[in-house]
Protein backbone atom coordinates (compact mmCIF):
# COMPACT_ATOMS: atom_id res chain seq x y z
CA UNK A 1 0.00 0.00 0.00
CA UNK A 2 1.13 3.86 -0.86
CA UNK A 3 0.68 6.95 1.67
CA UNK A 4 1.20 10.07 1.18
CA UNK A 5 3.86 11.98 3.56
CA UNK A 6 3.99 15.04 5.16
CA UNK A 7 5.98 17.50 7.16
CA UNK A 8 5.14 19.19 10.01
CA UNK A 9 3.45 22.36 8.23
CA UNK A 10 1.67 19.75 6.40
CA UNK A 11 3.31 20.44 3.28
CA UNK A 12 3.37 17.49 0.69
CA UNK A 13 6.62 15.20 0.70
CA UNK A 14 6.28 12.49 -1.80
CA UNK A 15 4.95 8.87 -1.06
CA UNK A 16 6.02 6.00 0.65
CA UNK A 17 5.55 2.04 -0.13
CA UNK A 18 4.45 0.64 2.95
CA UNK A 19 4.80 -3.36 3.49
CA UNK A 20 1.39 -5.21 3.55
CA UNK A 21 2.19 -7.96 5.41
CA UNK A 22 2.97 -5.14 8.35
CA UNK A 23 0.32 -2.32 7.50
CA UNK A 24 -2.06 -4.50 5.37
CA UNK A 25 -3.38 -7.34 7.35
CA UNK A 26 -6.81 -8.67 8.20
CA UNK A 27 -7.02 -7.55 11.69
CA UNK A 28 -7.99 -9.52 14.20
CA UNK A 29 -8.93 -8.22 17.55
CA UNK A 30 -9.04 -11.58 19.81
CA UNK A 31 -5.05 -11.02 18.95
CA UNK A 32 -4.81 -7.87 20.31
CA UNK A 33 -6.79 -9.06 23.37
CA UNK A 34 -4.34 -11.06 23.86
CA UNK A 35 -1.44 -8.79 23.17
CA UNK A 36 -3.21 -6.07 25.31
CA UNK A 37 -4.07 -8.24 28.00
CA UNK A 38 -0.20 -9.60 28.87
CA UNK A 39 0.89 -5.85 28.99
CA UNK A 40 -1.41 -5.00 31.66
CA UNK A 41 -0.40 -7.71 33.33
CA UNK A 42 3.07 -6.87 33.46
CA UNK A 43 2.34 -3.80 34.29
CA UNK A 44 0.66 -4.41 37.82
CA UNK A 45 2.85 -3.73 40.70
CA UNK A 46 1.14 -6.57 42.38
CA UNK A 47 1.94 -4.91 45.94
CA UNK A 48 -1.71 -5.66 47.30
CA UNK A 49 -1.78 -7.26 50.71
CA UNK A 50 -3.83 -8.35 53.52
CA UNK A 51 -3.29 -9.42 56.89
CA UNK A 52 -4.02 -13.01 58.03
CA UNK A 53 -4.88 -14.74 60.60
CA UNK A 54 -1.23 -15.22 61.79
CA UNK A 55 -0.46 -11.45 61.10
CA UNK A 56 -2.74 -9.74 63.51
CA UNK A 57 -2.32 -8.58 66.99
CA UNK A 58 -4.10 -10.59 69.60
CA UNK A 59 -3.69 -12.31 72.62
CA UNK A 60 -3.48 -15.93 71.95
CA UNK A 61 -5.34 -16.93 74.79
CA UNK A 62 -8.89 -18.50 74.90
CA UNK A 63 -11.54 -15.89 74.47
CA UNK A 64 -14.17 -18.37 76.85
CA UNK A 65 -14.91 -21.83 77.80
CA UNK A 66 -15.28 -24.35 75.48
CA UNK A 67 -18.76 -25.25 76.56
CA UNK A 68 -21.68 -24.13 78.88
CA UNK A 69 -21.66 -21.06 77.06
CA UNK A 70 -25.16 -22.07 74.65
CA UNK A 71 -22.75 -20.10 72.26
CA UNK A 72 -20.52 -21.63 69.26
CA UNK A 73 -17.21 -22.80 70.26
CA UNK A 74 -13.85 -20.31 69.71
CA UNK A 75 -10.22 -20.46 70.73
CA UNK A 76 -9.01 -17.46 68.89
CA UNK A 77 -10.46 -13.66 68.32
CA UNK A 78 -7.81 -13.93 65.32
CA UNK A 79 -10.41 -15.84 63.48
CA UNK A 80 -11.91 -14.14 60.24
CA UNK A 81 -15.33 -13.82 61.35
CA UNK A 82 -14.12 -11.69 64.33
CA UNK A 83 -13.93 -8.27 63.28
CA UNK A 84 -10.50 -6.98 63.07
CA UNK A 85 -9.72 -10.77 62.76
CA UNK A 86 -7.58 -11.88 59.90
CA UNK A 87 -8.60 -12.39 56.46
CA UNK A 88 -8.83 -16.11 54.83
CA UNK A 89 -6.91 -16.15 51.62
CA UNK A 90 -6.70 -12.57 50.79
CA UNK A 91 -4.36 -11.01 48.50
CA UNK A 92 -0.65 -11.28 48.96
CA UNK A 93 1.94 -9.40 46.65
CA UNK A 94 2.57 -11.57 43.47
CA UNK A 95 3.45 -10.71 40.16
CA UNK A 96 0.50 -10.99 37.93
CA UNK A 97 2.55 -11.21 34.72
CA UNK A 98 2.36 -14.07 32.20
CA UNK A 99 4.12 -15.56 29.39
CA UNK A 100 3.38 -14.86 25.69
CA UNK A 101 4.95 -16.49 22.96
CA UNK A 102 7.68 -13.37 21.21
CA UNK A 103 5.66 -14.48 17.48
CA UNK A 104 2.48 -13.81 19.35
CA UNK A 105 3.56 -10.42 20.44
CA UNK A 106 4.96 -9.52 16.86
CA UNK A 107 2.26 -10.29 15.24
CA UNK A 108 0.08 -8.30 17.58
CA UNK A 109 2.01 -5.21 16.81
CA UNK A 110 2.05 -5.96 13.04
CA UNK A 111 -2.11 -6.03 13.46
CA UNK A 112 -2.03 -3.21 15.86
CA UNK A 113 -0.44 -1.16 12.99
CA UNK A 114 -2.89 -3.06 10.18
CA UNK A 115 -5.64 -1.34 12.23
CA UNK A 116 -4.51 2.23 12.26
CA UNK A 117 -4.26 1.47 8.23
CA UNK A 118 -7.00 0.17 8.06
CA UNK A 119 -9.22 2.81 10.04
CA UNK A 120 -7.48 6.11 8.00
CA UNK A 121 -5.36 6.71 10.96
CA UNK A 122 -2.36 6.30 10.26
CA UNK A 123 0.16 9.30 9.28
CA UNK A 124 3.85 9.35 7.66
CA UNK A 125 5.67 12.41 8.99
CA UNK A 126 8.83 12.96 6.88
CA UNK A 127 10.64 14.26 9.57
CA UNK A 128 10.26 14.50 13.46
CA UNK A 129 12.75 17.43 13.80
CA UNK A 130 12.67 20.68 15.32
CA UNK A 131 15.84 23.23 15.45
CA UNK A 132 14.08 24.83 18.97
CA UNK A 133 12.58 23.50 21.42
CA UNK A 134 9.39 25.59 21.16
CA UNK A 135 6.10 23.99 23.09
CA UNK A 136 4.21 26.96 21.16
CA UNK A 137 5.59 25.93 17.66
CA UNK A 138 4.59 22.20 17.71
CA UNK A 139 1.22 22.84 19.43
CA UNK A 140 0.24 25.47 16.47
CA UNK A 141 1.70 22.62 14.60
CA UNK A 142 -0.29 19.89 15.85
CA UNK A 143 -4.14 22.07 15.91
CA UNK A 144 -3.25 23.09 12.21
CA UNK A 145 -3.12 19.05 11.64
CA UNK A 146 -5.59 18.22 13.59
CA UNK A 147 -4.35 15.77 15.77
CA UNK A 148 -5.80 15.21 19.14
CA UNK A 149 -4.58 12.15 21.18
CA UNK A 150 -1.32 11.20 18.69
CA UNK A 151 1.45 8.54 19.40
CA UNK A 152 4.60 9.94 17.11
CA UNK A 153 6.88 6.71 16.17
CA UNK A 154 10.40 8.12 15.39
CA UNK A 155 13.75 5.77 14.17
CA UNK A 156 16.19 4.62 16.30
CA UNK A 157 16.32 7.91 18.70
CA UNK A 158 14.06 10.83 18.99
CA UNK A 159 15.35 14.45 18.14
CA UNK A 160 15.95 16.05 21.69
CA UNK A 161 14.10 19.09 20.86
CA UNK A 162 11.14 17.51 19.37
CA UNK A 163 10.73 15.66 22.60
CA UNK A 164 11.51 19.06 24.50
CA UNK A 165 8.46 20.50 22.73
CA UNK A 166 6.05 17.81 23.31
CA UNK A 167 6.66 16.99 26.61
CA UNK A 168 4.27 19.50 28.03
CA UNK A 169 1.67 19.01 25.24
CA UNK A 170 -1.44 16.87 26.63
CA UNK A 171 -2.79 14.34 24.30
CA UNK A 172 0.71 14.21 21.96
CA UNK A 173 2.83 11.23 23.09
CA UNK A 174 6.43 10.11 21.07
CA UNK A 175 8.57 6.74 20.73
CA UNK A 176 11.29 5.27 19.40
CA UNK A 177 10.48 2.71 17.00
CA UNK A 178 11.63 -0.15 19.92
CA UNK A 179 8.99 1.60 22.19
CA UNK A 180 6.26 0.56 19.96
CA UNK A 181 3.78 -1.68 21.42
CA UNK A 182 -0.18 -2.33 20.94
CA UNK A 183 -1.19 -1.16 23.94
CA UNK A 184 0.08 2.47 23.28
CA UNK A 185 -0.61 2.17 19.93
CA UNK A 186 -4.77 1.58 20.28
CA UNK A 187 -4.66 3.72 23.08
CA UNK A 188 -4.39 6.40 21.26
CA UNK A 189 -6.73 8.11 18.45
CA UNK A 190 -3.73 8.97 15.42
CA UNK A 191 -0.50 7.13 14.35
CA UNK A 192 2.08 8.88 13.03
CA UNK A 193 5.34 7.14 11.84
CA UNK A 194 8.20 9.29 10.72
CA UNK A 195 10.04 7.82 7.37
CA UNK A 196 12.78 6.36 9.87
CA UNK A 197 10.51 4.64 11.70
CA UNK A 198 8.54 2.93 9.04
CA UNK A 199 12.39 1.61 8.15
CA UNK A 200 12.98 0.67 11.71
CA UNK A 201 9.46 -0.86 11.99
CA UNK A 202 9.51 -3.29 8.96
CA UNK A 203 13.34 -4.29 9.91
CA UNK A 204 12.22 -5.33 13.18
CA UNK A 205 8.89 -7.21 12.10
CA UNK A 206 9.53 -8.47 8.45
Amino acid sequence: MKLDVIKLDAANAGELELNDAIFGLEVRVDLLHRVVRWQRARAQAGTHSTLGRSDVSYSTKKIYRQKGTGGARHGSKKAPIFRKGGVYKGPTPRSHAFDLPKKVRALGLKHALSAKAAAGKLVILDVADMAEAKTALLAKAVTDLGWKKVLIIDGASVNENFAAAARNLEGVDILPSMGANVYDILKRETLVITRAGVEALEARLA
